[in-house]
């Protein structure tokens, strides 16, 4: 019997608003890939990112041209050659293991050599903002255990003076989302290390972080938008610390266990990461969060609105996600 493919647009609306360095947006718009055989439905969920070039539309486009590919018999393993690192092969990887956990009642942890799943503990955002925004915002949030600020280059030590003194007693990452310079660089990283920040995700431009490998690093240093898939890690060793493994960049389940399984062959540390999308995109990403050393998950957090059934957080404890919801 052919598998059949349905594409689903839908927009959630995000609790308040979500601001990084490159700017703020409302809600969250996802494309979810349905493949539906014998009676048996795979889902998967991605968040189209206009930093790597994508959009909903493109991404719709994507997965519209792999209709009759799929009809034939395009099976996960094909997929990887078919697609290239990204959103659409993120949504449909990811439903092709939903699927496969669908009709043979074995888990997709099982099937990625898991013998079980353990709570995570996530990561929970402060979009940035002025210090005084921060703060209200960490006083908030100031029971969490571990906390990912935002920065955005000029004023980020007030921004951080701020969240330490509303938060003293939680683990501090902060992402800079690209927005510092190599002339500021080391007077950031030496506010971080005052501040007690555990570790700094991706401070210069992708492109631009070559002086990485020649600092001393005060504070690890985690590449995010330099790290895609496992092809784009050789370059960055003695740069970074430690990458951040996010499906929507390596193009799913797949390709993300085989990145992590070379970070660490590497030296690099792991955080597993996400998009602002549902339950259903993050999911998959609890399995990478198995071998993370720091876990970045709260994107249904962030949201006024998640999917029914979805994953439960209890705080900041995420517990495996249910087969009713993905694998």
């Amino acid at each position: 019997m052919p598998t059949t493919l349905k594409i689903t647009v839908e927009t959630f609306p995000i609790a308040g608003k979500f601001v990084i360095s490159r700017g703020a947006k409302t809600q969250a718009h996802v494309v979810t890939a349905t493949l539906i055989n014998d009676g048996k439905e795979g889902r998967g969920e991605c968040v189209p990112y206009a930093r790597y070039g994508e959009s909903v539309d493109s991404v719709v486009a994507i997965l519209e041209a792999q209709r009759e590919a799929i009809s034939a018999g395009l099976d996960r393993a094909a997929l990887q050659e078919r697609l290239p690192p990204g959103a659409a092969r993120n949504a449909l990887d990811c439903a092709f293991w939903d699927l496969e956990a669908k009709r043979s009642a074995e888990p997709a942890y099982r099937r990625a050599g898991f013998a079980r799943l353990e709570p995570l503990i996530t990561a929970y955002t402060l979009s940035v903002g002025s210090p005084e925004d921060m703060k209200s915002a960490a006083l908030q949030a100031a029971g969490r255990p571990l906390l990912k600020v935002k920065l955005a280059g000029e004023g980020d030590e007030a921004r951080l003076a701020a969240v330490r003194e509303a938060a003293p007693r939680a683990t501090l990452i902060v992402d800079a989302n690209e927005a510092w310079r190599a002339e500021t660089l080391a007077a950031n990283l030496s506010a971080c290390a005052h501040y007690g920040v555990a570790l700094v995700e991706q401070p210069l431009p992708a492109g631009e972080d070559e002086i990485l490998g020649e600092i001393l690093h005060p504070v690890p240093i985690c590449a995010d938008e330099s790290a895609h898939d496992a092809a784009s890690l050789t370059v960055l060793k003695g740069r970074y610390d430690a990458v951040n493994i996010k499906l929507d960049k390596t193009g799913g389940l797949t390709e993300a266990l085989i990145m992590a399984e070379l970070a660490q062959k590497l030296g690099f540390g792991i955080m597993a990461g996400c998009m602002v999308g549902t339950s259903l995109a993050i999911a998959p990403a609890v399995l990478i969060g198995q071998i993370a050393a720091y876990v970045d998950l709260d994107g249904p957090l962030l949201l006024a609105r998640d999917r029914t059934p979805g994953l439960t957080y209890e705080g900041s404890i995420l517990a495996p996600p249910m087969p009713d919801l993905w694998g």
